[in-house]
């Protein structure tokens, strides 16, 4: 067989991309700044010269043999020491801190601010002698002992006797020691690695040092649970491509009784999936974990094309027509993901695109040639009686079957959150839910609050004073109480004194537990501010309604400012979801028909490959409802589907009487494509396994639509 110039160029090019994951490999990551777009984050990273709470990282300390640990004073001695050795002990493991909060630190500055040292001490009793007997929480406190019972209230469990730090809990006393079996400590991370990355390395460095100390050493928190994510989605991506290759492999030749058409098929996809994310990956792209559902699509589409043209009884130009318009009807429904205000699904709906388009690119220049001359002569065959016409009613019925599936469904769509990525009941999560029932810090959320200002301003500075004082009451705010006093976690300014700028205020307000720096820079011009609000992480719609509320009180001290933060983004995603998600359906429904049109030529088919599309789409949203809750991370699969939908409708919308060749290449299509996401079904990590459930079962509702149509089609003599 002779290929084509053309046929060689692309067929280098693919090799020479496939090429590219040896010297780039893939490398996907899975963060809060990979699934979506939070500007006021964005501006904070930017714009801020100082340590945030961004970059933090937690580490969960206890002793060995669980017992006491912060009433212990030489636990509390060892401790520190090993804290002091932070810097060299974690450079060796290619750590780099730029900062650590921990509450032992914090006691020691505390008593070191009345001349006392934890470290001089043999015994707790030799500090606290000299101690105020209203402890660290009165008024009257240094900055220190405030600072020290903030970290206290906020690294130690809850529950826990405070002593020292806050005599005035009912329990507590002036004489005593804190008393918790475990702590937190804050670690600021000094690296351009993803967080996901600097929570392994931590891992691994806790792991080392509980080996080599009396101490437990665990890293913990979130970003727990987005490495934990990663590795299934990992070990699932590695264990999926040789599967998916060897049953494409053994469908194909059961479906088309043709070894060398399915070896070929199969490593033409192969090479695809290689050639686009070896360029991509060359080219710098930060790949979501989610992106690799991308691959068993990229199987299917091949499928597609191998069928069509090895199968039915079509001559060479019918089929390449057919497969150009099916292509661009899927890459025009799943174009509207590139629209998506999350930002994952936008990776997604890219991986797609490209691995879709180079997919017809091969099959069209590469291998249809070779598809046509190892077809079997095909013997002419009788096309299906006009008497079987009265099957032209399935195709309205199953509309109607259809509509009313997306109608039975709830609505309501799922918070975008961490624990989509995870399976139900996995260690992980529970862990992390252990860790939010113990501490304040872990429970809540950090609602980022950016407010423009000009820094050499007084007016602006009194602004901005009178709308932190009314920030602090709202009661969304997580607040320590000592049941004298009530302090609200808002982490900002705290004073600003009369006639003075912002810049003047800043320059004597001290740095926070959070941050170093408030201010935000641009060509070191102070533009604003920015300040870090913890209210209930576990509380999506007061997140939604917290936001509003800051929102209008910025525009009632005549404001200008903005508000963000991981709780806040997410639910506020999964709120447009809700209020968009029937608007997203209908818009790719009309994409496809313009597309159709631009390839038909002829209105009534497109309009019946747009309508069979928008429907199919309702359908697949309700089943996903159905499922197990619709989401931001079911909206892919539904486009998909929705392509998938107008690929099998522009088949069977030709025009051509139906014949079993037709339906040999349609339904050998279809069911090897589903048997791909069945596959992928079966996976551990949720949204590829609830695209591969989503998908299968719209090819099963696709393909009987197109069969339907078919019927109509060939049919019915209004066709045009």
């Amino acid at each position: 067989m002779r290929y084509e110039p053309r046929a060689l160029i692309l067929f280098l090019v693919l090799v020479v991309g496939s090429a590219c994951l040896v010297i780039f490999p893939f490398s996907p990551e899975l963060n809060t700044d990979i699934i979506f777009d939070d500007e006021v984050a964005r501006r904070i990273e930017s714009q801020s010269k100082g340590d945030n709470f961004q970059s933090v990282l937690l580490l969960r300390v206890s002793h060995d043999d669980g017992g006491r640990l912060t009433n212990d004073l030489s636990r509390v001695q060892e401790l520190i020491e090993i804290e002091k050795g932070f810097f060299d002990s974690m450079h060796n493991s290619n750590l780099s801190i730029s900062k650590s909060h921990t509450p032992l630190q914090t006691w020691e500055d505390a008593f070191n601010s009345r001349n006392n040292s934890l470290l001089d001490a043999d015994k707790w009793a030799d500090v606290l002698e000299n101690t105020p007997e209203e402890g660290w929480c009165h008024e009257n406190a240094t900055e220190e002992e405030k600072n020290a019972f903030e970290t206290s209230m906020i690294l130690l469990p809850r529950g826990s006797n405070l002593g020292i730090a806050c005599p005035s809990f009912a329990g507590s006393s002036a004489t005593q020691a804190p008393d918790a079996n475990e702590m937190i400590w804050m670690l600021w991370l000094d690296s351009e690695e993803s967080k996901s990355t600097n929570f392994r390395l931590l891992d691994e460095w806790a792991i080392t040092n509980s080996l080599e100390t009396n101490y437990t050493f665990e890293a913990v928190g979130i970003e727990g649970l987005f490495a934990k994510a990663i590795e299934i989605a990992q070990n699932d991506l590695s264990n999926l491509i040789v599967p998916s290759a060897l049953l494409v492999l053994t469908l194909l030749i059961i479906g088309l009784r043709n070894w060398k058409i399915a070896s070929m098929t199969t490593l033409s996809a192969l090479l695809v999936i290689g050639a686009e994310f070896g360029f991509m990956s060359a080219m710098g792209y930060n790949f979501s974990v989610i992106d690799g559902v991308a691959i068993p699509i990229i199987f299917a589409v091949a499928v597609d094309g191998a069928f069509w043209y090895s199968r039915s009884g079509r001559d060479k130009n019918e089929v390449r027509n057919m497969l150009l318009l099916a292509m661009l009807t899927t890459v025009a429904a799943i174009s509207l993901a590139l629209f998506s205000e999350i930002k994952a699904q936008r990776s997604l709906a890219l991986v797609m695109m490209i691995g879709i388009v180079l997919d017809w690119l091969v099959t069209r220049y590469m291998l249809e040639n070779f598809y046509i001359e190892q077809r079997q002569t095909v013997v002419k065959q009788n096309a299906y009686k006009p008497k079987s016409s009265h099957l032209v009613w399935a195709w309205p019925c199953l509309l109607i079957g259809l509509i009313l599936l997306a109608l039975s469904a709830p609505l309501g769509s799922q918070t975008l959150d961490i624990d989509q990525f995870l399976p139900e009941e996995d260690p992980a999560i529970v862990e992390l839910e252990s860790l939010q029932s113990k501490y304040v810090l872990a429970s809540s959320a950090v609602t980022w609050v950016v407010i423009d200002l000009e820094e050499n301003s007084v007016e602006d500075a009194e602004k901005f004073s009178n709308f932190q004082r009314q920030l602090s009451q709202h009661p969304s705010i997580i607040a320590l109480e000592t049941g004298l006093s009530r302090s609200p976690l808002v982490i900002g300014i705290t004073d600003i004194p009369e006639n003075s700028t912002i810049n003047q205020a800043l320059d004597g307000n001290k740095d926070s537990i959070f941050s170093e720096d408030i201010r935000l820079y641009k060509d070191d011009a102070v533009t604003g501010v920015y300040l870090a609000v913890l209210i209930d992480g576990k509380n999506a719609d007061a997140a939604i309604q917290f936001s509003k509320d800051v929102e209008q009180l910025i525009s009632y001290n005549e404001l200008i400012g903005y508000t963000g933060g991981e709780l806040e983004t997410g639910s506020s995603l999964a709120q447009s979801f809700e209020e968009t998600r029937i608007i997203q359906i209908l818009l790719a429904g009309v994409v496809v028909s313009i597309m159709a049109y631009a390839i038909l030529r002829k209105i009534r088919p497109s309009l019946r490959i747009a309508i069979g599309t928008i429907v199919l789409g309702l359908a697949i949203d309700g089943t996903a409802s159905h499922l197990g809750g619709r989401g931001v991370n079911t909206a892919p699969a539904v486009l998909l589907g929705m392509g998938f939908a107008a690929d099998y409708l522009s088949h069977a919308a030709s025009g051509h009487i139906p014949s079993r060749n037709d339906m040999q290449a349609r339904w050998g299509a279809a069911l090897s494509s589903m048997a791909i996401f069945i596959l992928l079904a079966f996976t551990t990590f949720p949204p590829a396994k609830d695209t591969g459930r989503l998908l299968a079962i719209s090819i099963l509702m696709a393909v009987i639509l197109a069969t339907s149509l078919a019927w109509v089609s060939g049919f019915s003599d209004e066709e045009e």
